[in-house]
């Protein structure tokens, strides 16, 4: 486990770095850095744990030598849950243990992404490890509707992602039809002046 091996996962705005320690067939653990902090904070800890599990401990965007995301987008925690289930997904992990170490203050209470991930996708975790960090706190009437709701933000953006194509391209006509049939309260002359700025001439349309 002294020895590691550098992983680079795709994203739509770069990639998320991550290093990777023991053999790619062992028990699956990722491991999640914390506030300012990259996936060199497990350097000294990984090879005092077990040597059957494969540790993969990823640089959040932003950090590390992962990609930061765009010029002024901001870097809200639930991005960060996000960028953890695209990193499984590269994986092809479907059960794993979380190791997390703490992640700060958000909002009126404490907010850290490993329990935050384990309670979005309790399915994928089967053990989770919290290093200097709380359990994922909500108050009991509002946990079914956090749950619903966050977990279809971060669903339907991987699914998504995951379906980008090229463009499709339509001649002004068929671009003006498609425009009214999916916003009936429009005028075809209302169309027609959105679609000046709306749409990109090409040479095929």
């Amino acid at each position: 486990l002294d020895m590691f091996s550098e992983l680079k996962f795709p994203v739509p705005w770069g990639h998320v770095a991550a290093k990777a320690w023991g053999p790619s067939e062992g028990h699956p653990v990722l491991c999640l850095h914390g506030w300012l902090d990259n996936a060199n904070t497990f350097d000294k800890l990984i090879p005092l744990l077990p040597r059957d599990c494969y540790y993969v401990a990823m640089d959040f965007s932003g950090h590390g030598l992962s990609s930061h995301r765009p010029a002024g987008s901001p870097y809200h925690f639930l991005d960060y849950v996000s960028d953890v289930r695209r990193v499984a997904a590269a994986l092809q992990w479907r059960r794993f243990t979380l190791m997390g170490h703490s992640m700060v203050f958000l909002s009126f209470f404490y907010c850290f992404i490993s329990p935050q991930f384990s309670f979005l996708y309790p399915e994928m975790v089967d053990k989770l490890i919290l290093l200097e960090s709380l359990g994922f706190l909500t108050a009991p009437q509002d946990t079914e509707e956090w749950l619903k709701s966050k977990r279809q933000v971060i669903d339907r953006l991987l699914s998504l992602e995951a379906k980008q194509r090229a463009p499709k391209v339509w001649s002004p006509e068929a671009a003006l039809q498609r425009l009214l049939e999916a916003n009936r309260h429009l005028t075809a002359e209302g169309g027609a002046i959105l679609l000046q700025r709306g749409a990109t001439e090409t040479p095929a349309g």
